[in-house]
């Protein structure tokens, strides 16, 4: 971890998403370098997560992800941002909303021992996921 040795991975993505977006709210930096900073933060939130589940085999990123619930999208938004051309910054807010969402539900509440589900917790992941993969299809590359 970023912050030390015995600090969770989980608050540490969530402090460098929660960094991300107090530095876009303040409008002190440019567009470019929101893009980098969110985009730092979703690689390795990604990358510190999978890891975990990757074997001494390579199991590819997307079905690890499925297999932690991460949108298969983030993925994708992940592998552009390391090895495509950067996206637009509406993309990487996107993004951290979305990941801070699964960290507040299968990291947060679970500290916090909330484990209570709302029911369009589901629809409104699937509908969130199908308007990512559209925006991921689209020509939103800069």
């Amino acid at each position: 971890s970023r912050y030390g040795p015995k600090m969770p991975l989980a608050v540490d993505c969530t402090a460098e998403l929660i960094r991300c977006k107090v530095l876009d709210s303040s409008g002190r930096v440019k567009s470019h370098e929101l893009i980098l900073s969110y985009g730092l933060a979703l690689v390795r939130f990604v990358n510190l997560i999978t890891e975990r589940k990757q074997k001494m085999v390579s199991i590819p990123l997307r079905q690890l992800a499925k297999e932690v619930n991460i949108p298969v999208w983030v993925v994708d938004l992940r592998h552009e941002l390391t090895h495509g051309k950067l996206p637009r910054l509406a993309l990487c807010r996107k993004g951290c909303d979305v990941v801070l969402d699964w960290l507040r539900k299968m990291y947060w509440n679970r500290q916090l021992g909330n484990n209570l589900c709302e029911e369009d917790e589901d629809e409104e992941e699937e509908q969130e996921e199908v308007e990512a993969n559209a925006e991921l299809d689209s020509d939103t590359w800069e």
